[in-house]
């Protein structure tokens, strides 16, 4: 296994969409890496030599924010949004959609699960 940020990566994938398995890197990143490195985005990870997956590594360690760095930096964001009270820190301590998605109905990933209530009749008795 190739391992990249503390990442074992896939070896038997391409090399963008293995590389996109590191949180920070994504399609466009992973892309734009390997194109500056010379190597071609479709053949798999264990085919690219180990110098070059030397400098992929460096690169990346170096240059891209990921993984914790990059987790604790969108967390001090939320974090300084809701102290200063905005919009989007309010939604945030209120558990909703923060980019004005529609909250009547969806959201259900967000707000969590749907608690359904009965119709309120109590159920008649049996007569026989």
């Amino acid at each position: 296994m190739i391992r990249i940020a503390g990442i074992l990566l896939p070896e038997n994938k391409k090399a963008d969409i293995a590389l996109s398995y590191i949180f920070g890197v994504g399609n466009s990143n992973a892309s734009e890496v390997l194109l500056k490195f010379k190597v071609d985005k479709n053949i798999k990870l264990k085919e690219i030599s180990e110098a070059k997956l030397e400098e992929i590594r460096r690169y990346i360690e170096k240059n891209i924010r990921i993984e914790s760095d990059l987790r604790v930096e969108i967390n001090q964001n939320i974090k300084r949004l809701k102290e200063i009270g905005s919009y989007r820190g309010l939604r945030h301590i209120a558990n909703l959609p923060v980019r004005g998605q529609r909250t009547k109905t969806n959201s259900r990933t967000k707000r969590g699960k749907k608690v359904t209530i009965g119709s309120g009749r109590k159920k008649s008795a049996d007569k026989t």
